[in-house]
């Protein structure tokens, strides 16, 4: 890591298949406390040739919570306030294009967000805030991913457009065909409102979308065998985990302030002044929204 490099923290977010980061030094287990309820699970942070890691299993270890009922805000809160500045986060999907094969790393550069039953934003009535989603991941942190791909040799589609679906059950064929005629190019359960909370929190995000199956639209994949998802799935992590480990380096003198614009997303975004915001909502931001508190 360059000596003039300002300091920076990795948070992970791993999905399914991917529930810790191996080879992490001086690792522990931190139980972080946010006012927006219980995280996923305890974050284990430690180092890697001399970057900080904070590592959330999305699901929690063991994966025992569905898409639908993560709190994605605690989580958020929760990396934020273990000092988290770039996170990635990492997980299985279901490719809607034909070139897009199974084990085919896309990095997300778009989402279509069609989830319904989740609190999707830390402001509301005392505090409100409209951040932009126009460029919903950082280009520094996805330039950075790829060059760490490139290093180890894995293939990996820059650019796509993630639809995020309610789940737990995944698409009818009819849905399926649909998001394709929208261009959509992957089809996941957990980026939303992941994306969102992690600008309104002013963290750099991206996300690694692993390609496990063609969903539904293909007219073969019924002929698919359970035990070859579940192989390219552990094929998949072992691959996602030594991608977040070489994404470090590739950090090394990262350019500050973020050319996106994530680290200062609230500048342009808080629309209550301060003499009017609700004292209990700001306390609640004090992780989220210090910057600007």
């Amino acid at each position: 890591m360059s000596e003039t490099a300002p300091p920076f923290t990795i948070g992970v977010l791993g999905g399914s298949g991917v529930y810790e980061l191996d080879g992490l030094q001086d690792a522990r287990w931190e139980k972080v406390a946010s006012p927006f309820g219980e995280p996923s699970d305890e974050i284990l942070i430690g180092q890697l040739d001399g970057v900080r890691y904070a590592f959330l299993p999305r699901h929690g270890r063991g994966h025992r919570i569905p898409p639908s009922e993560i709190n994605y805000l605690a989580n958020i809160d929760a990396l934020k306030r273990v000092g988290v500045t770039d996170l990635i986060s990492i997980g299985a999907c279901g490719s809607l294009r034909e070139e897009l094969t199974p084990a085919t790393f896309v990095l997300v550069d778009q989402f279509v967000d069609r989830t319904f039953a989740r609190e999707r934003t830390f402001f509301g009535t005392g505090f409100v805030a409209h951040v932009s989603m126009a460029r919903p991941v950082c280009a520094r942190l996805g330039d950075a991913l790829e060059n760490a791909a490139r290093s180890l040799g894995n293939p990996i589609v820059r650019g796509g457009t993630y639809l995020a679906m309610e789940g737990p059950q995944f698409s009818s064929r009819a849905e399926s065909d649909l998001y394709r005629s929208w261009n959509c190019d992957v089809i996941g359960m957990t980026n939303m409102p992941e994306a969102k909370l992690a600008r309104e929190a002013e963290i750099c995000y991206a996300t690694v979308a692993m390609v496990t199956d063609y969903d539904c639209w293909k007219d073969d994949c019924d002929a698919v065998e359970v035990g070859e998802i579940v192989r390219i799935l552990n094929d998949n992590a072992d691959r996602g985990r030594a991608l977040v480990a070489a994404v470090g380096p590739a950090l090394d003198g990262r350019p500050t302030p973020c050319a996106e614009g994530c680290e200062r997303a609230l500048d342009a975004a808080v629309i209550t002044p301060p003499e009017a915001r609700a004292p209990e909502a700001a306390h609640r931001l004090d992780a989220v929204a210090g910057r600007i508190l």
